[in-house]
């Protein structure tokens, strides 16, 4: 049977994310595998149109891939009646993009923040409920191994009461003056969306929501650590976003989430982001990938002594989580959610409105911090 084919505009991928793990990852890995398998006999193909500002990278990106399709003109792109659309856009132009593609009918799924305020991730929402267009965006988080594993031992029980979490992330991202720096400079601009509230705790309003419960409190303590950077042209700039946070999520049911966000921590941990939960009955640690526990019935009973050296291998009394299943790539593995949900298999569960509560925690999250103060995290509707 020749397969459906679905053309994807794809705004967005001359950046890191979109090219990479977007691109390149998930739709041209699902394209050169003859598409998605919808379980029935039936395949559905994917075929991208490229959308950016920068027209030679665009041409470059196409011809490397062998992608027909490109343009840097959005409503061009939009009035050729594709089937998604996609933004992985620099925050500050995603919330009038998405508004245009849910105006001509089209389905969307978008990197996040999907707006710059709560308001206009509201909005959007609204707009796409009002369409009946199906939306989603990228809780790419939730679908990597080592969470995974962590959302089966809390489907199972395993924890008992969960009492606590302790979260974190981040690495050093150099400077860009001596040694070039992983991020893009405009991460470090405010005026230019930057900031690693906005970045992050939209991923932590999604983790702790879908794995653990809903953030109710936040309290919150946001800091520029590194003052001047440098971009890309060796120019040096004045840093005014927050390059690292420090917060208390407070969970439904009485759990306390501790989570540090910093780009300004060198890594002393075995995963770039890391997740300890501890509960009643038992504990567990959870990187991207793996996932390691420890049963009170396997708890050894440390006894503090500070006159004589540390021997015990603490990380060897900890057990390993097996995959128990074949756990693709994290993006592609939503991709195909939400290409299925499209094609009618149900809503996709990570909605516009997740995406505007991600919005809504950083929002409190550096109100918090500036106010000195807890804020509650009231639930939205629309």
């Amino acid at each position: 049977m020749s397969p459906q084919t679905l053309r994807i505009v794809m705004n967005g991928v001359t950046g890191r994310m979109g090219y990479r793990q977007h691109l390149v990852r998930s739709i041209l890995a699902i394209r050169d595998a003859g598409g998605v398998d919808l379980g029935d006999g039936r395949r559905v193909q994917v075929e991208p149109v490229l959308v950016g500002r920068n027209e030679d990278k665009l041409a470059a990106i196409a011809k490397e891939h062998q992608v027909n399709e490109w343009t840097t003109d959005l409503t061009k792109a939009l009035a050729s009646s594709p089937d998604i659309y996609f933004d992985a856009q620099v925050t500050s132009q995603r919330y009038t993009a998405i508004k245009q593609a849910i105006a001509a009918g089209i389905h969307v799924y978008t990197e996040k923040p999907t707006a710059e305020t709560l308001d206009e991730g509201i909005e959007l929402s609204r707009l796409a409920r009002d369409a009946g267009v199906q939306v989603g965006v990228v809780h790419d988080k939730l679908y990597l191994p080592g969470l995974v594993k962590l959302k089966r031992l809390v489907d199972s029980g395993f924890f008992g009461e969960i009492l606590s979490v302790r979260g974190e992330f981040g690495y050093w991202v150099f400077e860009g003056d001596w040694q070039q720096a992983q991020r893009p400079s405009w991460n470090y601009r405010a005026e230019d969306g930057g900031g690693i509230v906005v970045d992050m705790f939209c991923h932590w309003s999604y983790v702790l929501e879908n794995i653990l419960g809903r953030v109710t409190g936040v309290t919150a303590k946001a800091v520029t650590h590194i003052p001047e950077r440098a971009d890309e042209q060796g120019r040096t700039y004045k840093a005014t976003a927050d390059d690292a946070a420090y917060a208390i999520f407070e969970l439904e049911g009485g759990v306390i989430a501790q989570v540090n966000s910093s780009w300004a921590v060198r890594v002393f941990r075995d995963e770039l982001v890391e997740f300890q939960v501890d509960g009643t009955h038992g504990s567990a640690v959870a990187g991207l990938r793996n996932c390691v526990t420890q049963h009170r019935a396997n708890t050894p009973k440390p006894v503090w002594n500070p006159d004589l050296p540390v021997t015990e291998p603490f990380r060897d009394q900890w057990s390993a989580v097996p995959d128990n299943a074949d756990l693709d790539n994290g993006f592609k593995a939503q991709w195909e959610q939400f290409i299925k949900s499209v094609l009618g298999e149900g809503d996709h569960p990570y909605d516009l409105l997740a995406g505007a509560r991600g919005i809504q925690l950083a929002e409190l999250g550096l109100r918090s911090s500036a106010e000195g103060r807890r804020l509650e995290v009231p639930e939205i509707a629309l």
